[in-house]
């Protein structure tokens, strides 16, 4: 009789287990469909502070608040809530720095569209260039936009619709001048 009650609580607990054993299977493509969204980055990054070098001196300093990084449809990363750029001169130093509230770079390019409250400061100078957006081509080397832009140092204030210069901001060309006010005569 003791043996009876020993099988007949085992059969319950060994068909209690079984089930559990063969009800818990994961598919990949079920788990993968229910935790990601096309939409969604590969890569997210917060307080993100990167330093590009040659030789091993700085030449590109970037800081992103979020920064999301894209492998399909297209390679890129996106830099949301405040980008950062500070290029370095020949001596070590911040020779400029550019700041937008939004950034992408193109990871087959490596060029980058800042916009949204932009602006490119040359720090020796005092001269700030502002604009609705600019593009950085990383071959050519230059800063470029097509869109209005004003560019403010201490003795001058310049306007215009489009505008190329270098990262470091040292030199600057518009595409077509519409005003140059001098605040000191």
């Amino acid at each position: 009789m003791s043996n009876i009650k020993h099988i007949s609580y085992w059969i319950p607990v060994m068909i209690f287990m079984t089930g559990i054993f063969f009800s818990c299977v994961n598919d990949l493509n079920t788990v993968k469909k229910i935790t990601t969204h096309p939409d969604n980055p590969d890569e997210t990054s917060e307080m993100l502070h990167v330093i590009y070098t040659d030789s091993g001196f700085a030449q590109i300093e970037i800081y992103a608040n979020i920064a999301e990084t894209y492998a399909q449809p297209k390679n890129v990363t996106k830099f949301k809530d405040g980008l950062k750029v500070n290029f370095y001169n020949e001596e070590g130093e911040i020779g400029s720095v550019l700041t937008s509230l939004f950034g992408e770079i193109d990871g087959a390019t490596g060029n980058i569209t800042v916009r949204d409250s932009v602006k490119l400061l040359n720090v020796s100078q005092q001269k700030t260039l502002e604009s609705e957006v600019l593009y950085w081509s990383r071959d050519g080397d230059s800063i470029y936009t097509n869109k209005p832009v004003v560019i403010t140092s201490p003795d001058m204030i310049l306007s215009g619709i489009g505008a190329w210069t270098t990262p470091a901001f040292d030199t600057a060309q518009f595409y077509q001048p519409t005003a140059k006010i001098f605040l000191n005569d």
